[in-house]
């Protein structure tokens, strides 16, 4: 609708410009002189520059522009600026997901640990695993469900200390973390011994496993479900 009204504006605004008085008569400077107002005050037969064949200034009306301007040569080109990437390996950060097939030293021990920290339990999903530096974590996405209880191994290649953490996470709400092992060394256990975590709740939701390196290395990790 707003179209429909702003032409006929439009056209009722150009209206005077066909219909209003006279033009001046061609090559009459005291009508051009009127025309321009007072301030512009030229002798006969000169007019401002730029107009009726006076020069204009560089770059104007096809003048030679300035160098560095319009598509001109300039002195000295300008290199843009190149945008800084942090240096690989910086602490903190996502470590590198991998498959768990290239942690196959640490396969074993993941197993006995099985075994002897979550008897009756099944796996929940798939393995996951990844290339750390020092700091950095690697994050397993899956949803908690009402009345079950759960439990995270991780098994670290190389290095200090693992850490792990379950952590819920319902946008846009800050993550609240849920549970956190009390192991020490590259090996972890969160909710071992029959100490996994349950959901307190009638619902479920999203949540997260959460591996912390110490140290560069690999590692794999496992969520467990009762």
């Amino acid at each position: 609708m707003r179209l429909y009204v702003l032409i006929p504006a439009a056209l009722l605004g150009l209206a005077p410009l066909g219909c209003g008085g006279s033009d001046p008569e061609p090559n009459n400077p005291s009508q051009m002189q009127n025309q321009y107002g007072a301030s512009n005050q030229y002798p006969p037969g000169q007019y401002p520059p730029g107009q009726y064949g006076q020069p204009a200034p560089a770059g104007q009306y096809g003048q030679p522009a300035p160098a560095g301007q319009y598509g001109q040569p300039a002195g000295t080109p300008t290199t843009p600026a190149t945008p800084t990437t942090p240096a690989a390996g910086a602490s903190g950060g996502q470590a590198s997901p991998i498959a768990p097939t290239m942690v196959a030293a640490a396969t074993p021990v993941l197993t006995a640990m099985a075994a002897s920290e979550v008897q009756g339990m099944q796996a929940e999903g798939g393995a996951f695993a990844g290339q750390f530096q020092d700091g950095q974590t690697l994050e397993q996405p899956f949803n908690i469900q009402p009345g079950k209880c759960y439990s995270v191994i991780g098994v670290g290649v190389g290095l200090q200390e693992l850490d792990i953490q379950l952590v819920a996470h319902t946008p846009p709400m800050p993550p609240v973390v849920l549970a956190q092992d009390s192991t020490t060394g590259p090996n972890a256990t969160l909710g071992g011994k029959g100490q996994c975590f349950k959901n307190p709740l009638p619902i479920g939701g999203p949540a997260k496993a959460v591996l912390r390196a110490r140290g560069s290395g690999m590692a794999v990790g496992q969520i467990y479900v009762k």
